[in-house]
C-alpha cells in the first residue's frame, strides 16, 4: 500500500502512522509497515539533552593522536594476493600514522605512562594529566637528550604530587623503566621550565595506606591521622618527608594503643629509614 494513503481502504477510517507502521484508528489494520529508522543514532547517556553526539570513542589525552586513529585489522577469511595487498596497506597506513620521530617518542612515553598507571592503581584523570604535561615538556625541547622513560615515571609523580595522591619516588621508580637519578632529573627540568605548581603531600594521605599494609588496628589508624593533623597545624615535623610523618605518626599511635609495631616495619613501608621515623616521632612528642 502506498505511504501516500490518507484513509484506511477496509472502512475509510483514518490512519496514524508512528515510526515503523501506518495503522488505522478505528479498525486497527496495518496499511504499512517500515521497520528502517532512517533518523540519527543520537543518545544522551544523562537523560537530557546535552551531548547527544554518537561518532565513535571519545577523545582522550592518553593517545598522540586522541584517539582518532584507525587500525587496519586482520582476518582468516583472506588468502593469497587479498592478504598480501592488506599486508602493504598495514605497512603503508602504519607509517603514515607515524610520520616523525617526535610522534614515535610520544606513543611510547604515552603507553609507558599508561602502563605506570594501570601498575600503580591510578585513576584515569592521573593519566590524561601526566600525558599532557608529557606533551608540554616535549613542545619546549625537554626532551631532547634525556630519558624518555625518566620523563614518562616523572610525569606520572609530578601529576600525584599536584593532586595530592600519595605515592613515593620510591614506589614509582619501583615500577618504572627508569631509575631514580632519571625520574629526578626530569622532574628538575620540567620544574624549572614549566614552573610546576606542586607542594608536599599531607601526611594524612599516606596513612591509610601504609596502615592497611601494616594491618593495625582501625583505632590505630584513626589516631595516627590525629596525630597527623596536630603535627601539620602546628608545624611540628615541618622540612620532613611526609611519608616518614605518616609512619611515626602509626608508630605513635601504635605504642599508645600497645599494638606491636616497630620503627623497623614502619619505616619499610614507608621507604625511609627507622632512623627518620624515629626522629619524627621524637618532634611528635
Amino acid at each position: 500500500m502506498s505511504q501516500a494513503t490518507t484513509s484506511c481502504p477496509e472502512c475509510t477510517g483514518t490512519l496514524e502512522r508512528d515510526s515503523q507502521e501506518t495503522v488505522c484508528t478505528d479498525c486497527g489494520l496495518v496499511v504499512d509497515t517500515d521497520r528502517l529508522d532512517r533518523g540519527p543514532e543520537w543518545r544522551s547517556f544523562a537523560d537530557d539533552d546535552t551531548n547527544r553526539e554518537r561518532t565513535g570513542a571519545p577523545l582522550t589525552r592518553s593517545r598522540h593522536d586522541r584517539g582518532l586513529s584507525t587500525e587496519i585489522g586482520y582476518s582468516s577469511r583472506l588468502t593469497g594476493r587479498k592478504r598480501r595487498q592488506f599486508a602493504r596497506l598495514r605497512r603503508q597506513h602504519n607509517r603514515a600514522t607515524i610520520p616523525t620521530k617526535a610522534d614515535r617518542n610520544q606513543i611510547y612515553a604515552f603507553t609507558e605512562i599508561r602502563r605506570l598507571v594501570s601498575s600503580l592503581s591510578l585513576t584515569y584523570g592521573v593519566r590524561d594529566q601526566a600525558c599532557a604535561l608529557f606533551d608540554s615538556a616535549q613542545s619546549e625541547g625537554l626532551i631532547r637528550g634525556r630519558s624518555l622513560e625518566g620523563f614518562a615515571a616523572a610525569a606520572v609523580y609530578v601529576v600525584c604530587r599536584t593532586n595530592g595522591v600519595a605515592r613515593t619516588v620510591g614506589e614509582i621508580v619501583a615500577v618504572a623503566r627508569a631509575d631514580e637519578n632519571e625520574l629526578r632529573a626530569a622532574y628538575a627540568a620540567m620544574n624549572r621550565e614549566l614552573g610546576l605548581p606542586t607542594g608536599p603531600i599531607d601526611a594524612r594521605e599516606y596513612i591509610p595506606r601504609f596502615a592497611t599494609e601494616l594491618d593495625v588496628p582501625r583505632a590505630v589508624e584513626r589516631r595516627a591521622t590525629e596525630l597527623a593533623a596536630d603535627a601539620s597545624d602546628t608545624g611540628a615535623t615541618g622540612g620532613r618527608k611526609p611519608s616518614g610523618v605518616a609512619a611515626a605518626c602509626l608508630y605513635a599511635a601504635a605504642k599508645e594503643h600497645d599494638h606491636p609495631l616497630t620503627q623497623k616495619d614502619a619505616a619499610d613501608v614507608a621507604g625511609v629509614t627507622p632512623v627518620t621515623v624515629r626522629n619524627a616521632f621524637y618532634d611528635l612528642q
